[in-house]
């Protein structure tokens, strides 16, 4: 991982900035995430219904801020299969189920989309 982004590894979460595909205005969630080099994996529990994957699958550029620093980027779809258990696994692990929070279903169903930061 570059050293660059290793500093944001372990940050609880980033703010996930998509273009919208109707009013073309930005849109910033919230949102868990994991590093795995210059790939930012984040998983939606809306599956493909969630406006901020509509928004990436209609215009791909996005942005990513953590902390103070903002990354521009393109997000994807996770469509590998060793990507997508990759994903999964590098979630489950940062953000491990509780007795308070059961995350199984989470990680198993939920929707894994990347995003390839430019640094």
């Amino acid at each position: 991982m570059s050293t660059n982004l290793q500093v944001f590894a372990h940050e609880d979460f980033c703010y996930l900035t998509t273009k919208g595909r109707v009013s073309g205005r930005p849109h910033t969630i919230e949102i868990w995430y994991v590093l795995n080099g210059p790939t930012l994996y984040m998983l939606s529990g809306g599956l493909d219904k969630a406006d901020w994957v509509k928004n990436i699958l209609h215009q791909a550029d996005v942005t990513v801020k953590i902390k103070d620093r903002v990354f521009p980027g393109q997000g994807r779809l996770v469509k590998d299969v060793e990507e997508d258990t990759l994903a999964r696994q590098l979630i489950a692990n940062k953000y491990p189920s509780t007795d308070e929070e059961d995350l199984t279903e989470w990680y198993r169903d939920a929707l894994p989309v990347a995003v390839d930061l430019t640094i």
